[in-house]
C-alpha cells in the first residue's frame, strides 16, 4: 500500500502551516446589540465633544428667535423715524382718534376715564415715592414740576369744596398729600442729590400767563367770580405743569427708569383725561359745552386737555420705543421738548 503522510503532524513540512480551528459563530442578536451599543457610545462621545459648541449655538438661535419677534416693531419704528415731522403729527392724530374710538366702545361710563386718569397720576406719584425711599436719590426729578403739581391740586381742591364735592375730591386729596411728601423729600432729605443746575425752567413763564388767561376765559356759571377764576387757573396750570420736568430731561439727555415710568404715567393720565372730555362732548352732542358756559371757556377747556396730551406724546413715543427695545435707561435725542 502506498504510504499516507500525515501533513498536520509532520514537522518536516514547514511550508504547510497548521490548520487553525474555525471561530465559533456569533449569534445574530448579540452582534446587533453590540453594534447598537457602539453607535450609542460614539454618539455620546460626539455630544460630549460638541456640547460646549452647541450650547452657544442654541443660545444664538434663541436670540435670533426673540429678535425675529421684535423685527416687525423695529421695522415700524425705523419707518416712523424716517418720516418728516408733518407725517408724524398726522399719524399721531390718527392714532389718537383710533384710541378714542376704541375706548368709546369698551368703556360705557365715560366718567370712569376721569377717575382712571387721576388713578394713573397717583400711580406715577407712588413710583416717585418708591424711588425716593428705596434709592435715596432724587436725581432726574424736577422740583419745580412738583411745586406746580401741588399748586394746581390745591386750587382744584378748593374749587371742589366750594363748588362740587365728589369722588374726584378724595382722589385729589390723596394725590396732593403724596405730592407734598415728594416735595418734602426733595427739598430737605435728599437735597444733595437734586440737580439744581439742570432744573432751570423759570416758573413765571407758566404761572403768570395761566393766571392772566384765567381772567379772560373762565366759567360763566352762577358761582362766585373768584371761584370761577381759580377753576380756570388750575385747568390751565395743569396743562403745562410738566414742562419743567421735560426741560430737565432734555438737559440731561438720559432718563433713569423710575423717572421715565413717572412721566409716562403722567402721559397716560393726560390722555385719559382728554379722552373723557372729548367723548363727553360727543355723547352729549355738544350740550356739555353749553353747560360749561359761553364765550371762550368751553373751547379753552378742550384746548387745554389736548395741549397737555400732545406735550407728553413725544416723550411717550420714545418711552415705548425704549421699553420694546429692552433698554432700561431712556436716552432722549435733541429736540424732544
Amino acid at each position: 500500500m502506498p504510504r499516507i503522510e500525515n501533513r498536520c503532524n509532520n514537522p518536516t513540512r514547514p511550508d504547510t502551516p497548521p490548520r487553525l480551528a474555525s471561530p465559533r459563530p456569533v449569534p445574530s442578536h448579540t452582534s446587533s446589540s453590540f453594534s447598537q451599543s457602539s453607535r450609542r457610545a460614539r454618539a455620546g462621545t460626539e455630544e460630549e465633544e460638541q456640547g460646549p459648541v452647541r450650547a452657544p449655538e442654541r443660545e444664538r438661535r434663541g436670540q435670533d428667535m426673540r429678535g425675529s419677534s421684535r423685527r416687525p416693531l423695529a421695522a415700524v419704528l425705523a419707518w416712523l423715524r424716517r418720516q418728516p415731522p408733518k407725517v408724524k403729527a398726522f399719524l399721531a392724530v390718527v392714532a389718537g382718534m383710533a384710541a378714542l374710538v376704541f375706548i368709546r366702545f369698551i368703556v360705557h361710563d365715560h366718567d370712569n376715564l376721569f377717575v382712571a386718569a387721576e388713578a394713573a397720576h397717583a400711580l406715577g406719584i407712588a413710583v416717585l415715592i418708591y424711588k425716593l425711599t428705596k434709592e435715596k436719590t432724587c436725581a432726574g426729578l424736577s422740583l419745580k414740576t412738583q411745586d406746580l403739581t401741588a399748586l394746581f391740586l390745591a386750587v382744584r381742591l378748593y374749587c371742589s369744596f366750594v363748588m362740587e364735592y365728589d369722588i374726584h375730591t378724595i382722589l385729589d386729596t390723596a394725590t396732593l398729600v403724596a405730592t407734598l411728601f415728594v416735595i418734602y423729600m426733595m427739598r430737605f432729605k435728599l437735597r444733595s442729590t437734586y440737580m439744581v443746575d439742570k432744573d432751570n425752567f423759570a416758573l413765571y413763564y407758566v404761572v403768570l400767563p395761566c393766571f392772566a388767561l384765567s381772567f379772560f376765559a373762565h366759567p360763566t356759571t352762577s358761582h362766585n367770580i373768584v371761584n370761577r377764576i381759580c377753576w380756570a387757573f388750575c385747568v390751565y396750570l395743569e396743562a403745562v405743569s410738566v414742562l419743567p420736568q421735560l426741560r430737565l430731561m432734555q438737559n440731561t439727555k438720559i432718563v433713569e427708569p423710575f423717572t421715565a415710568h413717572y412721566v409716562f404715567a403722567l402721559g397716560v393720565a393726560r390722555f385719559l383725561s382728554c379722552a373723557h372730555w372729548v367723548l363727553q362732548v360727543l355723547d352729549t352732542r355738544g350740550r356739555l359745552l353749553t353747560a360749561l358756559g359761553y364765550g371762550l371757556w368751553p373751547s379753552m377747556v378742550l384746548l387745554s386737555e389736548i395741549v397737555q396730551t400732545f406735550i407728553l406724546a413725544d416723550f411717550c413715543y420714545y418711552y415705548v420705543k425704549s421699553v420694546f427695545g429692552g433698554q432700561l435707561v431712556l436716552r432722549l435725542p435733541s429736540g424732544v421738548v
